[in-house]
């Protein structure tokens, strides 16, 4: 109820609900309540936050966004995600690993595993965030590719540094070909689990038309790609991203109606909304939790270790990727924030780790400071960029849009008091007559305007179409309840209108 509460009040101002769940959810763990100190006691236990954020709530999580990322849009930015997911996640692992010893004075296994945190961005916050801000769609989806690889990569860094790092140092060169072992297999298991699991489950819905049937297939697609990599000794990660990549690509072509992909994207649009809530409000209250105390210098080297790795790592793994505007590369530099899955896996770490302590109280910082600061700072950097500029001519179409209605709007007005005062018509002819003129003129300059940027024209049409089907949607219920026809001839009309519906949402999609 908290967390749904204080999302609706940042939709309602248009603000980014994550923050606000973080920074409520801290003042929540300050803040003796009555009546909910058994259940933060009980939400902030390690086990507990790391089952429900890392078993529980992320294979929905990158299922939903995995699920919803068409193939094509991931092909056309293959350079810039691959750079990113791998380049730049291997390099900000190796600077802040080697920083971390040096600056932090932290043991090779205690720096190595803080690395693997801070390597990758979360997916959680990132989606989140710059759904909130309105981020141009490419640019949007080259960091949702990069969050949803690169997470994976990390997870695997983490388990080799907190694992194996030491055993594989003994060995030496035989250790460093068994660690890359490990990272290979580790990786190619997790495709191998979740392309087979995905084309299974895509192949299995071309029998059913049955659309809570088929989101029941997602649910155990996506848990059980999870469940079944973590147990096989793959990624976990890796496999849900690629298994919901091809239920919502391959198995979404061969296999479902539209009426079943826009249910299931409803469906899970629900869940992540709600996990994303409980996720951050969580963040919130287990980082009140660590104990700063004589730690802030380590605290502000550490955040500086991780900011200067971020901006080297996106910089040289993107300055080979051509015609990549330089706003993008510092959106995505300063976009790439920390969150839930750094503090579960840092609180997944045996209580006996060397060091557990100091990389609990780096992350959670770290973290904190991005969310926040960062967090916060993201929609006013892409204004100051021009990043989340409106397209071509659409402001010009605004003012076309706005200066009509209040000549329209003035017409109305004065034919109101003209009637009610018995004003004759003479007397307001020269005024309506004046507006009217001005009103042939700015539909003249907005058809030339259409003309100019189609796909303005396009986006309007298509604005039209949707409430036009809303409208029929409405109106064969309306039928319905009049007793007028069937439900199997609602239920038909139904369907085809909702065919039409997502069909105008993904053109590039056959129906």
């Amino acid at each position: 109820m908290i967390a749904a509460g204080i999302t609706a009040i940042a939709k309602k101002f248009k603000q980014p609900y994550p923050i606000a769940l973080v920074v409520i959810g801290a003042i929540i763990g300050l803040v003796r309540i009555p009546g909910l100190e058994p259940l933060k006691d009980f939400i902030t236990e390690a086990e507990i936050f790391n089952f429900v954020i890392i078993t529980l709530f992320l294979p929905a999580l990158l299922g939903e966004a995995a699920f919803k990322l068409p193939f094509s849009h991931l092909k056309e930015n293959k350079k810039p995600i691959l750079a990113l997911a791998f380049g730049a996640t291997l390099l900000s692992f190796l600077i802040v690993g080697f920083s971390s010893i040096w600056l932090l004075n932290l043991s090779i296994p205690t720096a190595f595993v803080f690395a693997a945190l801070m390597s990758a961005t979360d997916p959680v916050s990132v989606l989140s965030i710059f759904k909130s801000v309105g981020a141009p769609k490419k640019l949007a989806t080259v960091i949702e590719g990069e969050s949803l690889f690169n997470d994976g990569l990390a997870v695997v860094l983490f388990n080799i540094s907190a694992f194996y790092l030491l055993t594989y140092l003994d060995l030496g060169i035989e250790g460093a070909g068994y660690g890359l072992w490990e990272f290979i297999k580790v990786i190619s298991l997790g495709l191998i689990v979740g392309g087979a699991l995905g084309y299974g489950f895509s192949k299995l819905t071309k029998y059913y038309d049955d659309y809570p049937l088929e989101i029941i297939f997602s649910i155990i697609l996506f848990y059980g790609s999870f469940l079944l990599a973590e147990t096989v000794g793959a990624s976990g990660v890796i496999a849900v991203v690629v298994a919901a990549l091809i239920f919502g690509n391959y198995g979404a072509r061969i296999g479902m109606s539209p009426t079943t992909k826009l249910n299931i994207n409803n469906f899970w649009e629900v869940v992540a909304l709600l996990a994303n809530s409980l996720v951050f409000l969580m963040v919130g209250l287990e980082i009140t939790r660590i104990n700063l105390a004589d730690k802030w210098g380590l605290v502000f080297i550490a955040i500086f270790i991780v900011l200067i790795a971020r901006s080297i790592s996106v910089y040289a793994s993107l300055a080979f990727v051509r015609n990549f505007p330089a706003a993008w590369k510092h959106t995505i530099n300063w976009g790439g924030l920390k969150g839930s899955l750094s503090i579960a896996l840092v609180l997944s770490l045996p209580r006996d780790f060397a060091g557990r302590e100091d990389i609990l109280i780096l992350a959670f910082s770290v973290v904190l400071f991005s969310l926040v600061v960062q967090g916060l700072s993201v929609k006013p950097l892409l204004a100051r960029l021009g990043v989340n500029k409106k397209e071509e001519g659409n402001r010009e179409y605004e003012e076309l849009i706005a200066q009509g209605h209040r000549l329209e709007t003035a017409i109305k007005e004065i034919q109101h008091v003209q009637n009610n005062l018995l004003i004759h018509e003479a007397i307001s002819k020269e005024i309506t007559d004046r507006y009217k003129q001005e009103l042939v003129e700015l539909r003249q300059k907005t058809e030339l305007l259409l003309k100019k940027y189609p796909d303005l024209k396009n986006k309007q049409q298509i604005i039209l179409q949707k409430h036009s089907l809303y409208a029929q949607y409405e109106a064969v219920d309306n039928l319905l309840k009049e007793g007028i026809i069937s439900n199997e001839v609602a239920q038909q009309e139904h369907d085809r209108i909702t065919d039409e519906i997502v069909h105008l949402e993904s053109p590039q999609e056959p129906v």
